[in-house]
């Protein structure tokens, strides 16, 4: 939820750069290049592909004392 409202509210300077002045402002304009345009793309990918993520990270093979990568047994 947290991530979904980050993403909606930095998407206004991004609107604000594209239809306003903001792109004549330098600073403002840095920090929608630099900062808050990556971070928009980092969420929604998030948004979008997160649960596969979570899915990768939770299907993490153990290893078994003895065992190898391989899957064999050192005896």
């Amino acid at each position: 939820m947290i991530i979904r409202w980050q993403h909606i509210l930095l998407s206004i300077p991004v609107i604000g750069y594209i239809y306003g002045p903001m792109a004549n402002l330098h600073y403002a304009a840095n920090a929608v290049r630099w900062v808050f345009f990556p971070v928009i793309v980092l969420s929604g990918f998030w948004l979008w592909k997160g649960h596969w993520f979570k899915r990768l990270w939770k299907e993490k093979p153990s290893l078994q004392p003895g065992q190898t990568l391989s899957g064999t047994t050192n005896k």
